[in-house]
C-alpha cells in the first residue's frame, strides 16, 4: 500500500538533479513556497500540456512567493529536450530511482488499465516555506490544473 502524504503534515526533503547540473533541496528555495509535482513522462500528451500550464503561469506564482518544480524519473537529459522542445520556465528534476516519488506517495500500483502496474501517480503537493504540506493531491486531472493551483495561493494570501 502506497503512504500518503497529507494536509499539514512537513514535507518530505529532497535531494534531486536538474539538466543544469545542480542538486536541489528544500534548502535550494529558503524563503519560497514550492509547488511540486509528479509526472510520469516527458513529451507525452498530459505531462506536455501540464508542464506548459504550469511554465504559463510560473511569474504568477513567482508574485505569490511560490516556485514550481516538477519531478518525474526522466533523465536529466531527456529533459534538457522536454524543457527545449515545449519551451518550458519551470524547474525540472529527475528522480530516476522514484525515491522522492516513493516519499511523496507519488509512486504505486496504477490501476487504470488491467492489469494494475507500478508507475507515477500524478500529483501535486503545495509546500510553504517552512516545509508544510498546504495541499496534497493525487490522480489530479491536468485540464485547468494549474490555474486551480494558483486560485487556492491566491486565495491562502487574501486570507493572510
Amino acid at each position: 500500500m502506497t503512504i500518503k502524504i497529507l494536509k499539514g503534515e512537513r514535507a518530505p526533503n529532497f535531494s534531486l538533479l536538474a539538466c543544469d547540473g545542480k542538486e536541489y533541496t528544500f534548502e535550494s528555495f529558503t524563503g519560497k513556497g514550492i509547488v511540486l509535482f509528479f509526472y510520469n513522462k516527458d513529451n507525452t500528451p498530459n505531462c506536455s500540456k501540464e508542464a506548459e500550464d504550469f511554465s504559463q503561469h510560473l511569474h504568477e506564482f513567482h508574485n505569490l512567493g511560490y516556485e514550481v518544480v516538477g519531478v518525474s524519473p526522466d533523465s536529466c537529459e531527456t529533459h534538457k529536450k522536454f524543457i527545449s522542445k515545449r519551451d518550458l520556465s519551470i524547474l525540472l528534476l529527475s528522480d530516476e530511482n522514484y525515491s522522492v516519488a516513493s516519499a511523496y506517495g507519488s509512486y504505486g500500483e496504477k490501476k487504470l488499465f488491467a492489469p494494475a502496474s507500478s508507475g507515477i501517480i500524478r500529483s501535486t503537493f503545495v509546500i510553504d516555506q517552512n516545509r508544510d504540506v498546504l495541499l496534497a493531491e493525487y490522480h489530479i486531472n491536468v485540464e485547468n490544473h494549474a490555474q486551480d493551483i494558483l486560485t487556492f495561493l491566491t486565495n491562502i494570501s487574501k486570507a493572510n
